[in-house]
């Protein structure tokens, strides 16, 4: 295993911060040895355990996963402070403990990405080979690509809150590939119809057995039900699912909400499941923001 120290500030972190030290911490190249030597090491029992230590390529790889996944882990646990993250290689069990860092981080974002059983167990195996990184690399994804992978599961997460706080049927399969704007909207704009009662598949046909109060078509009022709808959630949560939702939510809301009146108009009028059909394709039934796409049967 190498660990080539050069200038790579775009390349994995773990031989930025070996650079760091040699270069400029006065960190003694026996030390470097001790680090390189448990890496080799935990390179062998990562191929032993996922690959095979017999053969080179699939060494490489192990190295190379090792590289990528100490990386990630240093960088978390360090905050991205370099002399923090010497200070944390050195230590005796340093580089072994990043390793563990990184790995939990991503089996952690790992839970939704799975489209089948992943080789490395509870870590999906696209993110891996993501953050797998060869010691020559001029550039290192690794962080981003957690990133993007963390930022994918909060929203799954947060998802399967709403579902389960504001829905009846509240199993919830990524699949769906539900947008969180729009699983947030329908909560609201059910709760805005019927009450606080929870969502359930039937808000088209219940339209025509209400009245509509012209109090509710007011972008004001819109955004208060959604203020409230978020305060019956943890706060950090509030805040996450909020920083996700669109400026003109609640605009938007309010353009459903007529659509919806004008919708109740024909169900009044006794028109045909093709009329509304069509009603619904032509008022661009897409862009409804909270406006279910289930089949009324």
């Amino acid at each position: 295993m190498q660990l080539v120290l050069r200038d790579v500030n775009q390349g994995p972190y773990l031989s930025k911060v070996l650079a760091y030290g040699l270069e400029e911490a006065g960190m003694d190249p026996e030390q470097l040895q001790q680090i390189k030597a448990k890496a080799v090491l935990m390179s062998l029992k990562l191929a032993d355990k996922f690959y095979n230590k017999y053969k080179m390529h699939l060494l490489e790889q192990a190295s190379q996963d090792v590289i990528g996944v100490v990386s990630l882990g240093l960088m978390e646990l360090s905050h991205q402070d370099l002399p923090r993250a010497l200070a944390l290689l050195q230590a005796s069990d340093g580089i072994v403990r990043s390793f563990q860092k990184g790995w939990s981080l991503l089996s952690s974002v790992s839970q939704h990405k799975q489209g089948g059983k992943s080789i490395y167990g509870d870590v999906d195996k696209g993110l891996l080979e993501q953050v797998s990184c060869p010691p020559d690399a001029d550039e290192w994804q690794g962080w981003h690509a957690y990133q993007t992978a963390l930022a994918e599961h909060n929203r799954q997460e947060s998802i399967a809150v709403l579902l389960k706080q504001f829905y009846t049927a509240s199993s919830y399969d990524p699949l769906d590939c539900l947008s969180l704007e729009g699983v947030l909207a329908e909560a609201v704009l059910y709760r805005i119809l019927f009450g606080n009662a929870k969502v359930r598949q039937d808000m088209k046909k219940r339209l025509g057995q209400i009245s509509l109060d012209e109090a509710w078509f007011d972008v004001d009022f819109i955004a208060a039900q959604t203020q409230a709808a978020l305060a019956e959630l943890p706060a950090p949560l509030a805040e996450t699912i909020a920083q996700d939702l669109g400026k003109n939510f609640d605009r938007a809301l309010l353009r459903t909400l007529q659509f919806a009146k004008s919708y109740r108009a024909l169900l009044l009028q006794n028109a045909t499941p093709e009329r509304l059909e069509r009603f619904e394709h032509k008022e661009g039934l897409v862009g409804l923001l909270g406006w279910p796409l289930y089949l009324v049967m």
